[in-house]
Order: C-alpha cells, then structure tokens, then sequence
C-alpha cells in the first residue's frame, strides 16, 4: 500500500480508503463490517470514511449505525491511534430525524455541535481526523447532472458561519481538519479566499464523485486542487457498481443496489452508461485487466487525488478493489480510456 500526506496536515493516509455506507443496513450486517476493517488493515489501508447519517439508504432507524460499528471495532481492536477516521455532518435536507427538534438539517454552529457530539459518541474517540460537510448549505443540485440551476434565496447559512464553527471545533481539539464534500469550483474557492481573510483554518480535501464515467471534476476542480492543495477523496469510483460490467445487458444481480435500492441512483441510469460502461470493459479486455481494476487504479494515478475510497458488499468485492493497487495501467490503456471519454464524455455526473 501507498501513502499520500495531505498538504498542511501531519496525515499520511492510504491511496485507498475503506468506504463504510452500507454497513448496519440490508447489505452489510456488523459481522461483515468487522471483517472488512480486519481485511482492509492487514492490507495496508489506514483510512476509512463515514457519515453521520450512514447506513445508506438513509432511514431514521440506521441513522449513525455505520458509525457505532466503527467505534466498537476500534474499542474492540485498540487500533484507533492507527486509524484515520474521516467523517461527514449532513448539509442542507428535510431529513428532520436525523437531529431530533429540528425541522432539517442545516450547517450551522449550532447544528455543527450538535452533530460532532453525535459522532464523537457513536464512534467512541474523542476527536475525528477529517470532519467533512457532506453537501453544501445553500440550494445546489449535487447528486446528479452537470448543470448549474441558480435558486435566489436569503436562506442560507453563510459560508463563514459555517467555517467558523469548524475552526472552533478544530481549537477545542474535537476535529483535527475538516474538508468539504459535494462542493463545486466556486464554492471551494470561496473557502479558500474566506479562510484567507479572516485567517482561520482553510479545507483540507474535498470528497466529490469521480470515475471513468464522471470525469467532471477534471474542468476547474482539479486545478484548485493542485494549485490549492485541497487533494480529492474520489468516490464512487466504480460508478455505483457499473464500471464492473455486471449490470450490461439489463441485468440486475440479486443482492446489488439496483435490485434493493431501486430508483436512488439514477445517476447511473443515463442514455450513454451501458455503450459507456461496455466500451470500457473492451478496453480492460483487450489489455488482459479487470474492468474494476482499472476503473479503481484511473483515479489513483491522478495528481490531484489524495486517496480513493472504495466500497464492498462482499470480501470477494473488497480483495479485488484493494488488489487494484497493483495493476499498471500503460500509456496504451490510459490512450484506449481517454479515446472512450472522447466518445461518451461523462455519461453519468
């Protein structure tokens, strides 16, 4: 395993992070959490990611459930000191049961203490490495599709509320960093030029979707993240399981998210996703790679990724994605990939 430091930090985290959502939900019980933590340790990772409203699909029943999986593993184990935990307080949503006595969940000071005590309790540590604000505040289409729909509106918390809290939270020892997450150019540059002038602490990373099949985070992103050091946390990137190829041809294996999770990510269900998804696995067949593989290894290997975080149903699911660390990808494969996105330029942002 391979490690990047995270700029302006003292963490040196994995290339690859144990993603954590389906833990505590109909796909994952806590026996097959444990296993993944032992597995993904033994293998080198040192980084996994949460969220305070994990389990996914999000219910008011296994809300932090993923979370109280963590923690009594890492009570059970004693490994805490070799763990970075990334977490995630919810953005702006009408899921009013995830902080009892508010209508939604907003991000500011108030609800920003109310949540990092949730978590801190629900992972049993006393601090969390890198507390992420899962989506923005204000209204932005964040889970689907490339346009940018402006809603005018006064109900907003501002931006510099929001980091102000994270900078108290960060002074009173409860976080070491925070990062943003779902979050577009303009607002990861009004971080930056806020943190600059009220001199308080700027966001470390970025957590945003990023595959073979949604490489938008490559116009404007990822130059703030190279010139501003705020290294991307690539998720999703499998493409929500298709970049595996076993969705072609309309099928729906039993246990997958297509099949329990129906409409959720639709994301994924676009025009071009399966002549997409089919053209990528005729690149990994021509070269003799897994189509999984070289999905996972195509975000390793991009200068403005800090790490990409991985999910598994299955330990069959988890060996392959972490064995991904290594595969080579040739000049012929990356030509093959680009010649693909030229064709079917990001079918599923």
């Amino acid at each position: 395993m391979k490690f990047n430091k995270i700029s302006n930090t003292d963490l040196n985290v994995s290339e690859i992070c144990l993603g954590t959502m389906t833990w505590g939900s109909m796909q994952n019980t806590e026996q097959d959490g444990f296993e993944q933590m032992d597995y993904a340790f033994s293998k080198g990772i040192n980084f996994f990611d949460t969220a305070e409203l994990y389990s996914i699909p999000p219910t008011k029943e296994t809300c932090g459930e993923t979370n109280r999986i963590i923690g009594r593993w890492l009570k059970k184990t004693k490994k805490r000191d070799q763990i970075i935990i990334a977490d995630k307080v919810v953005g702006r949503s009408g899921m009013n049961w995830i902080r009892p006595g508010e209508q939604e969940t907003r991000l500011n000071k108030k609800q920003i203490n109310s949540a990092i005590e949730n978590s801190l309790r629900n992972l049993q540590i006393d601090h969390i490495d890198i507390y992420q604000l899962h989506w923005p505040d204000r209204p932005l289409n964040v889970f689907s599709g490339l346009e940018y729909e402006h809603t005018e509106t006064k109900d907003v918390v501002p931006i510099l509320e929001t980091m102000e809290a994270m900078a108290s939270l960060i002074k009173a020892g409860k976080i070491k960093y925070y990062g943003l997450s779902n979050e577009t150019a303009w607002g990861t540059s009004q971080y930056i030029k806020l943190a600059e002038k009220h001199n308080i602490p700027k966001p470390i990373t970025i957590q945003n979707p990023y595959s073979l099949l949604n490489r938008s985070y490559e116009v404007g992103l990822s130059e703030i993240s190279i010139r501003e050091k705020i290294g991307l946390l690539a998720y999703s990137p499998l493409g929500g399981g298709h970049l595996t190829g076993k969705y072609l041809g309309g099928k729906k294996p039993a246990g997958s998210r297509e099949v329990l999770w129906g409409n959720r990510f639709d994301r994924y269900r676009t025009l071009n996703t399966e002549p997409a998804v089919k053209a990528y696995c005729e690149v990994a067949k021509k070269h003799n790679i897994d189509p999984a593989q070289m999905a996972i290894q195509f975000c390793i290997i991009q200068k403005f990724v800090t790490s990409t975080i991985i999910g598994a149903t299955s330990m069959d699911q988890l060996k392959k994605n972490i064995d991904s660390i290594d595969l080579s990808l040739t000049n012929d494969v990356i030509k093959d990939i680009n010649n693909v996105q030229l064709k079917y330029s990001n079918p599923c942002p």
